[in-house]
C-alpha cells in the first residue's frame, strides 16, 4: 500500500486532470462501450467552452459519466462544483440562492440552467492543470444530525486522500500493474462517498468507472455484466441488504466497497460468501473524506489510513490528516487501539439521558430490528419535551406484519419503560435519501404528517 501513497510524493502548485492519461486507456462504459481518456478530454474541453462566465455551478448531471465529465470542465474554467445533500427543488433554489451568480448544469431535460452539449465530438490529447490550492468542489454534510453544513475541497488535498482509496482498493484486489479495474456504484456522484469512489478513483488511479447509477438488483447484475473483470461494487449497507434478499445472481466480483452507515458482521460475511469477494467497509464523512478501512467480517476495529490521527474529547473526537486544511471535529466516541486503529463507541448525539437513566439510541434501533417482522425502523429523540417535561423518543418502523400495539408488547420486554417510544409510527417505508442515511428534518416531517 505505501508504494501508492509514497507516489503521491510533494505536490507541485499544479496538478494534471488525470494521471494515467493514456489517450486509449478505459476511463468509464456506457453500456459496453469504454469511453477512452481522449474522448473523455474533448468531452470536457466541449463542455468548458460552452459554460456561462459565474462563480459556482450545480453538477445535476444522472448520467455518471456526463458528472464525471461536467465536474471536470467545471473545474478546468475555475469554478466551484456545487454538490448539495439532496437534489430536491427547494434544496437546489436554496444552494443557488446562497451562492450569489451561480448556475445549474445538467443533461436535456433535467430542467437546469445551462444544458450539457452534445458529447463524443471531439478527441483531445492534452491534459489540462490545475492549481492545487483550488477548491473544485464545496460538499454538504447529509443533515442526518441537524442542518448541512458546507465543506470546501481543494484538488490537491482531494489528490492526497484518494492516494489512500485507491491503495485500499488495489490490495484488496491484488490488482497488478497495467491492470484496469471496473466500477459499478449504486451510490450518487453528488454524494462524497460517491465522489471519492466513483469520480475521483478514475483521475487518480487505475480504474473505470460505469455510466449508470443502479438501485435494484436486476439493473446492479446488468451493470456490471456490461464491464469486464476484475468488476468493483461500490455500495451502502441498504443496497447490499436488499441486494443479498433478493435471488439475484451476479456477475463475479473482485471487491465490495461500502459506507455511508454502520455494516453489521453478519451482512458482511454474508455478502463476503454470496458474492465470493472480499468487503472493504470505508470509515469518513464529507468533512474529512475517507481516514480509516475495514474487513468487517473478519476485523471489529477501524485501522486509519497512513497520516491520519484521532483525537478522543468528551463529545466526539478530533480527526488532522494531510489532506485537510484544519483538524475536524466529530461526534463518533472512538476507544484508540494499537497499530493506528481504533473501535466506534457510538456517537455523542445518539447518548440520550432520560429520568437519571442513559441508553444510546443505535442501540435502541438494534433492539427494535432484531424484532420478528420488522423490515426497517429509525429512532429519535424529540426537541420539544412533554407535559412531564421529558424529551420522548420517537419511532418509525416498518414491519407489514405487525401491529403497533403488537411491538410495543414486544418492546417492553426487552428496552426500560422510559425509553419506550412515544409515539411509535408504523410505516410503509422510512425516507431515506440516495446513500441509504435518514435526515433528522425528513424523519420529523414525517412524523408530523401521521398525527
Amino acid at each position: 500500500m505505501s508504494a501508492v501513497i509514497d507516489a503521491v510524493g510533494p505536490l507541485p502548485a499544479r496538478l494534471p486532470l488525470l494521471l494515467e492519461a493514456s489517450a486509449s486507456r478505459p476511463l468509464a462504459w456506457r453500456g459496453r462501450h469504454a469511453i477512452d481518456v481522449a474522448d473523455f478530454l474533448g468531452d470536457v474541453a466541449t463542455i468548458s467552452a460552452q459554460l456561462p462566465e459565474r462563480s459556482h455551478a450545480i453538477n445535476l448531471c444522472a448520467d455518471r459519466y456526463a458528472f464525471l465529465a461536467a465536474f471536470c470542465a467545471i473545474a478546468c474554467r475555475g469554478q466551484i462544483n456545487l454538490l448539495p445533500a439532496a437534489r430536491t427543488p427547494r434544496t437546489i433554489a436554496e444552494t443557488l440562492a446562497a451562492h450569489p451568480g451561480s448556475y445549474s448544469l445538467g443533461e436535456r431535460g433535467s430542467g437546469a440552467d445551462c444544458e450539457l452539449p452534445i458529447l463524443g465530438a471531439q478527441r483531445k490529447a492534452t491534459v489540462p492543470l490545475l492549481d492545487a490550492s483550488q477548491t473544485v468542489a464545496i460538499g454538504f454534510t447529509s443533515g442526518s444530525t441537524g442542518q448541512p453544513k458546507a465543506n470546501h475541497k481543494r484538488w490537491g488535498l482531494l489528490r492526497i486522500g484518494e492516494a489512500h482509496n485507491i491503495a485500499a482498493l488495489v490490495c484488496a484486489l491484488r490488482l497488478r500493474p497495467g491492470t484496469i479495474a471496473n466500477i459499478v456504484a449504486t451510490v450518487p456522484p453528488q454524494h462524497m462517498y460517491g465522489l471519492e469512489l466513483s469520480i475521483l478513483l478514475p483521475l487518480f488511479g487505475p480504474f473505470a468507472v460505469h455510466a449508470a447509477h443502479p438501485l435494484f438488483p436486476a439493473d446492479v447484475a446488468a451493470a456490471l455484466a456490461e464491464v469486464p473483470e476484475p468488476r468493483v461494487l461500490v455500495t451502502t449497507p441498504v443496497h447490499l441488504r436488499a441486494l443479498l434478499a433478493s435471488d439475484q445472481h451476479l456477475p463475479a466480483l473482485g471487491a465490495i466497497v461500502c459506507a455511508t452507515a454502520p455494516l453489521d458482521e453478519d451482512l458482511a460475511a454474508q455478502a463476503e460468501l454470496r458474492l465470493g469477494a472480499p468487503l472493504l467497509e470505508l470509515f469518513g464523512s464529507t468533512e474529512t473524506c475517507v481516514i480509516a478501512r475495514r474487513r468487517t467480517a473478519h476485523e471489529d476495529h477501524w485501522q486509519l489510513y497512513e497520516g491520519a490521527c484521532l483525537r478522543p474529547q468528551p463529545d466526539g473526537a478530533l480527526v488532522e490528516a494531510p489532506w485537510l486544511q484544519a483538524p475536524v471535529a466529530l461526534q463518533d466516541l472512538v476507544e484508540l487501539c494499537r497499530d493506528n486503529g481504533f473501535r466506534l463507541c457510538g456517537r455523542h448525539a445518539d447518548l440520550i439521558e432520560i429520568a437519571g437513566k442513559r441508553a444510546s439510541l443505535a442501540d435502541l434501533t438494534r433492539r427494535v430490528l432484531a424484532l420478528p417482522g420488522v423490515e426497517d425502523a429509525a429512532l429519535l429523540q424529540l426537541d420539544r419535551p412533554d407535559s412531564m417535561g421529558v424529551q420522548r423518543i420517537a419511532a418509525l418502523v416498518v414491519a407489514p406484519t405487525r401491529s403497533q400495539s403488537d411491538l410495543l408488547d414486544a418492546l417492553r420486554k426487552v428496552i426500560d419503560p422510559v425509553f419506550l417510544p412515544r409515539p411509535l409510527q408504523m410505516v410503509e417505508a422510512l425516507p431515506r435519501n440516495s446513500t441509504g442515511k435518514l435526515p433528522r428534518a425528513a424523519l420529523l416531517a414525517r412524523l408530523e404528517e401521521r398525527r
